[in-house]
Formats: C-alpha cells, sequence, structure tokens
C-alpha cells in the first residue's frame, strides 16, 4: 500500500456504473478499490467501462473472492461501515491513511452479520433528510473519500489554482 492511502471496499456491488466511477474516484484521489464478490456484472461492461472512463488503468483495483479474503488482504486497518443505520457522521471521525471505507450493495446495503463483525471499528453514516432510504453507492464513496483526503491536506493532490 502507497503511504496515504485510503482504501474503498464494496462488498458484492450489483451496478456497473456505479463501480466504473469508483474505479474512476480510485484513480483521481490514489486509493484502492476492492470488490467483493460476487458482483453484478464482469468487467468487459460497457457500462462499467464507459463510467470508469480511461481511468482503468490509472487505479488500483484489487477483487476479492469474499470478505474473509478481502479483510486478509486489508487488515490490520481501521474499518469503517457505511451504512444509513450509522452512529457516527462521516464528518465525525479522523480518517487515518490505510483506513478502509466500506460499502454495501446498492439494493440492500451492508447485510446485518456484516455490520454486526467484530472487525468493523464503526458504523458511519452520511446525513440525509428523514425519510430517505439511502444515497447512491458511487457518491457516498466519493464523499467519505474526499472526507478522509481532506483532512489529509489532500496529499499527492497536484497545484491547487
Amino acid at each position: 500500500m502507497m503511504a496515504g492511502v485510503f482504501r474503498i471496499l464494496f462488498h458484492t456491488p450489483e451496478i456497473p456504473g456505479n463501480t466504473g466511477n469508483a474505479i474512476r474516484l480510485a484513480a483521481v484521489t490514489g486509493s484502492e478499490l476492492h470488490l467483493v464478490e460476487p458482483l453484478g456484472f464482469d468487467f468487459e461492461d460497457s457500462k462499467l467501462r464507459r463510467a470508469g472512463l480511461d481511468y482503468h488503468d490509472l487505479a488500483h483495483v484489487t477483487v476479492h473472492p469474499d470478505l474473509e479474503a478481502a479483510f486478509g488482504a486489508l487488515l490490520p486497518a481501521r474499518v469503517f461501515a457505511f451504512t444509513a443505520e450509522g452512529g457516527t457522521l462521516y464528518s465525525d471521525v479522523a480518517y487515518e491513511p490505510g483506513d478502509v471505507l466500506m460499502f454495501g450493495p446498492e439494493s440492500v446495503g451492508l447485510p446485518a452479520e456484516v455490520k454486526a463483525d467484530q472487525r468493523v471499528d464503526s458504523l458511519v453514516k452520511l446525513p440525509m433528510m428523514a425519510s430517505r432510504r439511502s444515497m447512491n453507492l458511487a457518491n457516498t464513496a466519493s464523499v467519505a473519500v474526499f472526507e478522509a483526503w481532506k483532512q489529509h491536506g489532500f496529499a499527492g493532490s497536484g497545484p491547487r489554482a
């Protein structure tokens, strides 16, 4: 892992466009993207390729056969599971390089057993209007990654205008 890198973990993502956007997010922020199978698409999917544009070769993407394999590769690290039921606001976390920002599948979010896993350090949420179910996966990951990166001065970014 490169110094200063945050790790995005999508647990069984279903929509190729969201993962394509996350590939682009990983490339432009220097983050790693980790995907847990089963995936709801394959890497030849045109929507995945279109959303990722030409960033696929610039992103560090790893596919894991299951969550155990992902944790085996990523831990020890702090794991923040993003869920609408989280008790901690995303902006109240003091992120550290190497942290894992975990998100669930688009249709149902993280399973209860994943949220209850003892390797998860905190359940984190983004604020939303009352009675709204969820935000888009790629948008949520973007907000979280940019908050973590901001806290570290956007380390590695180019000159600011």
